[in-house]
């Protein structure tokens, strides 16, 4: 049971994550740096409340969408629990999609009220024409156009703001999938969900303290940031540090370092970007560092190994989805088992299934399914999806896995990634991973191709750490390499040299459009 369930019948999570603060003795406490300056959580509850009353002022109905394409920024932060707490729905877009995308999402969200930082205007405004539901367009960090600002709108805002009496079962917000192969999906999230997994993953499992100093590289706009930037220091009262530029491997080494961080979220394409980087190589980062941790694709072990070595602190990586709004999958502080994703968190299920939806046996490879209560209410008007999706108290990840002898989980690929080679399973993530041990193999992705017989074959795709290499000998000498560190027939008949490799916003390879080229 979470704190939110203990409580009486009606929770706010602003007030859980926000109010309580106060009256927990927080009030100078700081609990954001960003790129402008640094904000108490007393600082930080009087732009919730100014932001809440400044949507009230708009006139809208309890539980309208509001619409938020912005940077991380202590304004994010504000416009998201300002909304909460207001009794809005708070929508937080990715920042990197293209008017198109911006144009489905603010049409299927039926948007009242769209948030955008000045800096991103330029970008949104063209899908801001037709659009039926939306009324207001509020400029955040500047002015844009003849549209309100929010600092216009906050300072004649009151600084007092009651919660609204909302319950722990209401919606609460909404997150869009990454949408990867089509239009991304709404996906609905309770108020107790933000509790739940800041109470498992982020105190059971990191052990999250109010003494952290926090920096998350992936974004608040997606399920992974929202936690580690918003969630997880909120619920003890820890100091997060939060940037609005792109997550390069010199800023986050300087970021580390400025601003001694304690905890550091990434991405695996970071980690292995950083040990890669030569204007890096003697960087030292935070001498505070005490957990690092990864998810959005399963991590290396060479990069894991590569990692600890050099900067003594060790990597946990997880499994979270936006379906699932963080991560439910997880190696521990005190159990790290590099190449596999470890055991459920606290207050988790999981099992895998055959296509029949049968129980596999242990080693063998089934579709992972998990159970836990911060899985959302469903998507968006999108029944069927729902339906198959989410299954009782379960949720299908579309992920296939085993698990080792020990009971460890490990990463096959999504289903729609792995192939049968000669009548057996070929996971892309097995062999990625060898190809990326190989010293001058920086990242790689495999795919099924067919072959002059329309036999499917591994294919790989490979970025190297320096373009000269590039040679007919290093085709061998990888494929070569793939067969004497795994089985045979999954070594790739076919290598392909990139300067880079597609991916989504959260830096998760999109093997679909590699399939598509090849």
């Amino acid at each position: 049971m979470t704190e939110a369930q203990s409580f009486s019948s009606e929770f706010n999570a602003a007030s859980f994550f926000i109010d309580r603060h106060l009256e927990a003795g927080r009030l100078d406490k700081i609990a954001y740096i960003d790129d402008d300056g640094r904000y108490s959580y007393g600082e930080l509850a009087v732009r919730v409340n100014r932001a809440g009353n400044a949507f009230k002022q708009l006139g809208l109905l309890p539980e309208a969408r509001i619409a938020m394409i912005m940077s991380d920024s202590i304004e994010f932060v504000a416009v998201f629990w300002g909304a909460i707490k207001a009794g809005f729905i708070p929508v937080p877009v990715n920042t990197l999609l293209t008017d198109a995308h911006y144009t489905y999402i603010l049409g299927d969200s039926r948007a009242q009220v769209l948030v955008v930082s000045d800096s991103l205007y330029g970008a949104v405004e063209p899908a801001l024409a037709e659009q039926r539901y939306l009324h207001h367009v509020i400029v955040a960090g500047g002015r844009s156009g003849q549209h309100q600002t929010l600092d216009e709108l906050s300072a004649i805002a009151s600084s007092q703001l009651d919660p609204s009496p909302s319950y722990a079962d209401d919606v609460a917000l909404w997150l869009y999938s990454s949408g990867s192969t089509g239009n991304p999906k709404g996906v609905k999230h309770l108020h107790n969900s933000l509790v739940c997994t800041a109470e498992t993953y982020g105190q059971q499992v990191l052990g999250i303290r109010c003494d952290d100093i926090v920096y998350s590289a992936p974004k608040l706009f997606f399920a992974y940031g929202l936690g580690n930037s918003m969630t997880f220091p909120l619920s003890v009262g820890a100091t997060t540090v939060l940037s609005s530029e792109r997550p390069t491997p010199a800023l986050v080494m300087a970021i580390l370092q400025r601003d001694q961080a304690t905890l550091y979220f990434g991405v695996p394409t970071l980690y292995a970007a950083i040990l890669a980087d030569e204007a890096t190589g003697s960087a030292v980062g935070s001498s505070q560092l005490r957990l690092c941790i990864s998810a959005g694709e399963a991590l290396p072990e060479d990069v894991a190994r590569r990692w600890e070595d050099r900067f003594d602190v060790p990597i946990i990586d997880g499994v979270g989805s936006t379906e699932m709004l963080h991560i439910f999958l997880s190696n521990r502080p005190d159990d790290v088992h590099y190449g596999t994703a470890g055991l459920p968190v606290p207050g988790y299920e999981a099992k895998l299934l055959d296509e029949r939806g049968a129980a596999v046996k242990q080693g063998e490879i089934g579709e992972l399914v998990v159970k836990g209560e911060s899985s959302a209410e469903g998507y968006w008007h999108q029944r069927a999806k729902s339906r198959r999706t989410f299954v009782g108290e379960w949720t299908y990840t579309g992920d296939k896995y085993y698990q080792d002898d020990a009971g460890y989980y490990c990463f096959c690929g999504r289903t729609d990634d792995m192939f049968k080679s000669g009548g057996n399973w070929v996971s892309p993530f097995d062999v990625e991973a060898v190809l990326i041990s190989h010293s001058k193999v920086l990242e790689a992705a495999v795919v099924g191709h067919p072959d002059a017989h329309g036999n499917i074959k591994p294919k790989a795709f490979v970025v190297l750490r320096e373009i000269d290499d590039r040679s007919e000998a290093l085709v061998q000498e990888l494929q070569q390499h793939v067969q004497k560190h795994t089985e045979r027939w999954k070594y790739p008949r076919w290598i392909e040299f990139r300067t880079e490799l597609p991916k989504t916003a959260t830096g998760k390879i999109q093997r679909f459009k590699l399939r598509q080229d090849s």
